[in-house]
């Protein structure tokens, strides 16, 4: 007997026990539909999250501190260890450092993160933002080398602005978009939101107000607390601007590459009079230094410079941090999370297993005599155990194909489910499960595999059937 043979009998063996063997095939679609589902949510989460750092150049990127604090003290609790490293002299990130880290070979760019707060006026609405300085030469980089609309900065002193997209609807904006119909609900036409084309914003002026400290007004102040009519000491300053772009949507995932709904030239911006810490780090000092940044953004030529560049940016005695360094820790926590979630679907696998078990063995009670008359007219046990492994690797098989589109199409629908119903109005729309390659073929490998160690066993009895008794079996 051949092996083809043997598939043609095999089948013909399926076939006449078809309510069964359905049963059976059942189990292993809902054991794999199960598995990739779940298994695909875990890498689509880590699709989304890697898609949006590479997007941003995240890897490529350092963030320079006065100060190194170790993340995993803080991941841990350690306050002890936090509270040593927030007391020790830190260097402040002058202008001197910045030239240095500029000369470090393998950086591309470097600049500092300068941002305040301030209120946008643009038509009849107001809202307030914090505006973040950028280098024109940032126009050569992830995300900012594609705009939605528009240019990047001509130069570090153009009067211009970058808006961001999702910074348009605290305006009371939507955008027109091309490959999709966009209309205004009740709610937002309530609102006040309107329907825009994104170049029929480029070169409309926008007002940037920021506020600016009026030494002159604090005894005013002091005597305003005194008859309790509180004044501020700050003076409003307006400063006009022309929209000179708009940035494509930013992902769902992963860190925010600025946190600014506006974005001026980095000239532009230490023209602008303004009050207000940088970053987190001014806090932390208790202080805010004139002439220091509370941090430095560093570009570098590709990933593999991150640690060179990292390790003389330490030596200089300041804090490093990149997303590559992170990278590890971050894999690791997906290997967890869909080790977790491939747990579930292998026990369903294995339930399927019991069930392809207690149908061979079924198959083989029934099918005493036929096995006898197999063996009686030359047929070995070596041929025996193969027609029942190949049944269940045909289960074994089909039921992977047919659990593959089952976890596809459960993953469709949660994907629509999550889109229309759970995601905030304006978010672009995010795909949450991811089938890669490895992802499939693995599981119709490991489908084949749980349904052939299930066969072990009734192959190997069918095999030992004494053919004699076989015939007289009734």
């Amino acid at each position: 007997m051949n092996f083809t043979d043997m598939i043609f009998l095999s089948f013909s063996n399926l076939r006449r026990t078809k309510l069964r063997t359905l049963l059976t095939t059942l189990g292993v679609i809902i054991g794999i539909g199960a598995l990739t589902s779940m298994v695909s949510f875990g890498t689509g989460m880590q699709k989304n999250i890697t898609d949006t750092f590479e997007a941003n150049d995240l890897f490529t990127s350092i963030t320079v501190s006065p100060k190194q604090i170790n993340l995993d003290d803080i991941a841990s609790g350690n306050v002890a260890e936090m509270a040593n490293a927030l007391s020790q002299e830190s260097m402040p990130l002058t202008d001197s450092i910045l030239m240095a880290i500029k000369e470090i070979p393998g950086v591309k760019l470097a600049y500092p993160n300068l941002e305040f707060a301030a209120r946008i006026h643009f038509g009849d609405d107001s809202v307030s933002t914090r505006i973040q300085a950028m280098p024109s030469e940032m126009q050569n980089y992830k995300p900012f080398d594609d705009l939605l609309a528009g240019e990047f900065f001509a130069s570090d002193s153009a009067q211009t602005v970058i808006l961001r997209k999702e910074f348009l609807r605290k305006i009371k904006i939507k955008l027109l978009q091309e490959d999709k119909k966009i209309s205004l609900s009740k709610e937002d036409s309530a609102r006040g939101f309107v329907l825009m084309h994104p170049d029929s914003l480029i070169g409309k002026t926008i007002n940037v107000v920021s506020l600016s400290m009026n030494t002159s007004k604090i005894p005013g102040v002091i005597l305003g607390m005194m008859r309790n009519k509180p004044e501020m000491p700050f003076d409003e300053i307006i400063t006009k601007l022309k929209i000179g772009g708009i940035t494509k949507p930013a992902g769902q995932f992963g860190r925010n590459p600025f946190s600014g709904g506006v974005l001026i030239p980095v000239q532009t911006a230490r023209n602008i009079p303004s009050l207000g810490f940088s970053s987190v780090w001014d806090l932390l000092d208790g202080k805010n230094k004139k002439g220091t940044y509370g941090s430095i953004q560093v570009r570098v030529d590709e990933m593999q410079m991150i640690d060179p560049v990292s390790e003389q940016l330490e030596a200089l005695g300041v804090g490093v941090f990149s997303i590559v360094d992170q990278l590890d820790e971050i894999k690791r926590v997906f290997l967890i999370m869909n080790s977790m979630l491939g747990a579930v679907g292998v026990i369903a696998l294995i339930v399927a297993g019991l069930g392809i078990i207690n149908t061979m063995v079924m198959s083989i009670l029934e099918r005493q005599r036929e096995i006898g008359i197999m063996k009686a007219i030359g047929g070995s046990e070596k041929e025996i155990r193969m027609i029942f492994f190949v049944e269940v690797g045909v289960i074994g098989l089909v039921g992977a194909i047919l659990g593959l589109i089952l976890g596809w199409v459960v993953t469709r629908i949660a994907n629509m489910v999550m889109n229309t119903q759970v995601l905030p109005e304006g978010m672009e729309p995010v795909n949450l499960f991811y089938f890669p390659a490895w992802l499939i073929l693995g599981a119709i490998a490991f489908s084949i595999l749980i349904s052939l160690a299930a066969g072990l066993y009734p192959a190997a009895r069918a095999a030992r059937i004494d053919p004699v008794r076989a015939l007289r079996h009734d």
